[in-house]
């Protein structure tokens, strides 16, 4: 069935964008890389010298980029780029390129999907390169195994009523996906409310374990405890439906302080308190608190070490986001 309401806020879709249909053209009609008639994305590079080079490519500050770059009105240089071509360099700057070829499928998905539907068209530019958007490392960042995940999906974006499905995807969930709403405290999304997962036991970061330091919290919360005297120990205030601590108590010789799970996390370093999915918090000597844990990132949308699991499972790539984005469909833009 035609998609023929989508909200197209992103990028420089407004006036150009293609349609969405139910069925996809074959590969072989297009090259989805070369299009003339999708408009360049945009993507802030920074301050820096650039120069043309051979080959649709450009050099930024050393580094090769497809496409071509202009300035913004800071002198920053902006790489127009297609869309496609940049998801080479993004899909295995997010997912290690050696993973199977249903997992990067269902990164690039995500990925292109991400660029429509979040990119605002009122800026100078897209998106950035770096994690506050998605990592982008140019040519250098592409691989041949990520580019033929990008080609096996053009065009295939990800949707739920109509309109591009908002993203968000992370290293591993640790056994239970997060819900949006839960994870950034805002409106809830269906397609975002937390799913089991069973497929990311092989990631380094399933389980792990760490010390957090109390003198460390105490002197990144100093003025909130003040009234409370040092601080003696932490606990768990409250936990959501996926098992992630909601709030923390930070408990001192007169009273305590409850602190919301996301906030303390950023507090005490997202390396160290890897996830909020804490499974234990002990008391230890020497002033410090043990935590076991599992996950790495903040959980929600796509688990990528359980795409991979699920890929090894021969699971494809529209099962895999069926798993991790249950009630959307993959969809395509009609080249």
């Amino acid at each position: 069935m035609a998609l023929t309401n989508i909200k197209r806020g992103a990028f420089l879709m407004l006036a150009a964008a293609p349609m969405l249909t139910g069925r996809a053209q074959a590969q072989s009609d297009a090259d989805p890389a070369s299009s003339s008639t999708r408009p360049a994305l945009r993507v802030l590079l920074g301050s820096g010298d650039a120069s043309a080079s051979s080959g649709g490519t450009f050099s930024y500050n050393g580094r090769f980029y497809r496409g071509s770059f202009t300035r913004d009105s800071e002198g920053r240089v902006v790489n127009l780029v297609d869309i496609e071509e940049y998801l080479y360099s993004v899909v295995p700057s997010e997912m290690a390129a050696r993973w199977p070829a249903p997992a990067l499928q269902a990164q690039a998905i995500c990925s292109r999907t991400y660029v429509l539907q979040r990119s605002d068209p009122r800026r100078a530019y897209d998106l950035v390169p770096s994690e506050l958007n998605q990592v982008y490392h140019g040519v250098a960042g592409e691989s041949a195994d990520a580019t033929a995940a990008v080609d096996a999906t053009a065009g295939r974006v990800l949707t739920f009523n109509g309109t591009f499905a908002q993203i968000a995807y992370s290293s591993c969930c640790g056994g239970h996906t997060e819900a949006s709403a839960e994870a950034w405290n805002t409106t809830p999304i269906p397609y975002l409310q937390g799913v089991v997962c069973t497929w990311c036991t092989d990631s380094p970061n399933y389980r792990w374990n760490a010390t957090l330091a109390l003198d460390a919290i105490a002197a990144r919360y100093a003025p909130q405890l003040a009234p409370f005297g040092n601080l003696t120990s932490i606990a768990i205030a409250a936990r959501d439906g996926s098992g992630r601590a909601r709030s923390f108590t930070l408990l001192g010789q007169h009273g305590s302080l409850t602190v919301r799970g996301s906030a303390f996390r950023m507090a005490v370093g997202p390396r160290t308190l890897r996830s909020l999915l804490v499974l234990d918090l002990q008391p230890r000597v020497a002033g410090g608190v043990a935590v076991d844990g599992g996950g790495l990132g903040h959980g929600v949308g796509l688990c990528q070490w359980g795409a991979r699991g699920m890929a090894l499972q021969n699971r494809g790539a529209e099962e895999i986001l069926a798993q991790y984005f249950p009630q959307t469909k993959v969809d395509y833009l009609n080249r």
